[in-house]
């Protein structure tokens, strides 16, 4: 098979490994051209664009079976309101509706946040989405409808991503927002921290692509119920004799369990997270 991977970060270049393992023929991309030898070490191909590039996107999609988008915004324009609007535009809505345009199998990585807080005593595929104006629900909400306008787009929501060597551990993540950002976040103290390992992630769109399945996934591991933000790291900073980290409340994950019963349902198991 000849699958593309767009955006090889930790999850992106997971995936790309274990399908290159597997035999199939893999194309990462990335937006530098620095990161070229190292997309290289596990895909067939490389190609260096940007997932809002409609030529360069029809291009490199070319005869594959199958697109996967694991693009995500940058880290340092994710905490400011202001910065969002762009930056999540870019990296998320042009990036899935330019891939819905130029290819007909496309699965999107996307993200817990577009339930905000949840309703209901459990969040399902099926619960309503937020009506936030934030940019970051907004927008991943806008290349989920981009994604599933046709009638192979797959959607497969994820809740933070940890694991991977070069990611910040948690008390890392705590003295950034302290030290950077002056202690304050943007999201929401109450909402619970759900986490995924990055290979259960790769796992889960690997699965999505594999069955060929379509429609919206949740992949949340949902065995235990996580701590909420305020308590994780609240832990984090009385540790660390730091005071506690402010929530601004833009952007809500939700406060009541998730189910990840519809994956788990097609044979998915969560072993890493």
């Amino acid at each position: 098979m000849r699958y593309v991977v767009i955006g090889c970060g930790n999850v992106g270049m997971e995936l790309a490994g274990r399908w290159s393992a597997a035999g199939h023929h893999v194309v990462g991309t990335t937006t530098s051209q620095r990161r070229v030898a190292e997309v290289g070490a596990v895909c067939a191909d490389v190609v260096v664009l940007r997932g809002s590039d409609e030529g360069a996107v029809r291009r490199a999609t070319r005869d594959a079976d199958a697109v996967v988008l694991t693009v995500s915004p940058r880290v340092s324009r994710a905490f400011d309101a202001r910065e969002r609007v762009a930056e999540y535009a870019d990296t998320l809505t042009a990036s899935a509706a330019t891939a819905a345009r130029v290819h007909p199998r496309v699965v999107f990585t996307s993200s817990v946040s577009v339930y905000g807080a949840g309703e209901g005593a459990v969040v399902d595929e099926e619960s309503p989405l937020t009506v936030s104006d934030d940019a970051s629900p907004r927008n991943f909400i806008a290349a989920e409808r981009a994604v599933l306008g046709g009638d192979n787009g797959a959607v497969v929501r994820i809740p933070d991503v940890y694991g991977h060597p070069r990611d910040l551990d948690y008390p890392s993540r705590v003295r950034m927002a302290h030290e950077l950002l002056g202690g304050s976040v943007p999201f929401a103290p109450d909402a619970l921290l759900y986490r995924i390992d990055y290979r259960d992630a790769a796992a889960a769109l690997d699965l999505v692509v594999s069955a060929g399945l379509a429609g919206v996934y949740n992949a949340v591991p949902d065995a235990v119920l996580p701590p909420t933000n305020r308590e994780a790291f609240g832990a984090i900073c009385a540790a660390e004799g730091r005071p506690d980290l402010t929530y601004r409340s833009e952007i809500w994950t939700p406060v009541v369990p998730v189910s990840s019963a519809k994956l788990r349902a097609e044979g998915f198991v969560f072993t890493y997270s």
